[in-house]
């Protein structure tokens, strides 16, 4: 197209427009050609090198993998992780232990890094590798263990059932306890209950709890009237930002006394107005 616009205007005065053609497919022809000229090179690069989290959630890294060689490399994932930690990559959703690279080609990879619940705080290195028959890219990630959050609900006697009288209340006594070893802040508790049942916590709200402290709370669970005697599930959770834990009761509601009195009496009374008509009109 430059060609033909330059000679049919070899004898005539360019146009401002047909200047402006031409500026543009030169400035565009350079463009290209210096981007051809200008091989990738090979690396193995992370955007964050140094993140920091508790021990019980996983370490995410997000790296790019490039093969700047002008053949199709295989690149074999590895790493050095301390005692009881793993590793996966991931590439577009699957995972991954190695990669088949075009020349040129840029690969993104998702790395996630676990610790065992008992790493102690500090800094880990964690050195990964790239290695292909022509050479080895490194990539050295930092992992900083900052702690671990725990949360545990129990009753303080271990206990796991309890008794209520049907359209009566009774008070059970939960125990939260700060497992972990970093605070525990804004703890709220909720309950799972049967049909018309409520539960009311004594504080129904925990401002923070610090590592290794608990908590008793009490809740007072109404049972509604006319609840037929049996065996009911119950669960009451408690919920942090960073964990939560439940437990499950098995409550046994029992008809009260006096409800166990009326009924022998009506019991009694409808045996006495049969003996009655009996009497009465059973001779005729």
């Amino acid at each position: 197209m430059l060609t033909e616009l330059l000679i049919t205007n070899s004898n005539n005065r360019l146009s401002f427009r047909q200047l402006f053609i031409v500026f543009v497919v030169l400035a565009s022809s350079l463009s290209l050609s210096g981007q051809t000229l200008k091989p990738l090179k090979s690396s193995f690069e992370a955007r964050l090198i140094n993140i920091e989290s508790p021990s019980n959630e996983p370490f995410r890294y997000s790296s790019t993998l490039t093969n700047g060689h002008a053949q199709t490399i295989n690149y074999n994932l590895s790493a050095q992780l301390p005692e009881g930690w793993q590793i996966s990559y991931r590439v577009e959703g699957s995972q991954v232990t190695s990669l088949q690279m075009q020349p040129n080609k840029v690969q993104e990879i998702s790395i996630e890094i676990s610790c065992p619940l008992t790493a102690k705080p500090d800094t880990y290195k964690i050195p990964l590798r790239a290695i292909a028959a022509t050479d080895t890219l490194q990539l050295d990630l930092e992992a900083v263990v900052k702690g671990s959050y725990a949360l545990e609900l129990t009753t303080p006697s271990g206990r796991l059932s309890d008794e209520v009288v049907s359209g009566g209340s009774k008070e059970i006594l939960l125990k939260v306890k700060n497992s972990g070893t970093l605070p525990l802040n804004t703890l709220e508790l909720s309950s799972q209950l049967p049909s018309r049942w409520e539960a009311t916590f004594s504080p129904a709200t925990i401002k923070q709890l610090e590592a290794g402290k608990s908590m008793d709370v009490k809740v007072n669970l109404k049972v509604p009237d006319k609840t037929i005697a049996g065996d009911y599930a119950t669960k009451f959770e408690i919920k942090s930002p960073n964990n939560s834990s439940d437990i499950s009761l098995r409550m046994i509601v029992k008809t009260s006394l006096l409800s166990g009195w009326i009924g022998i009496l009506v019991i009694l009374l409808a045996i006495g107005l049969i003996y009655f008509l009996i009497r009465k009109y059973g001779r005729r």
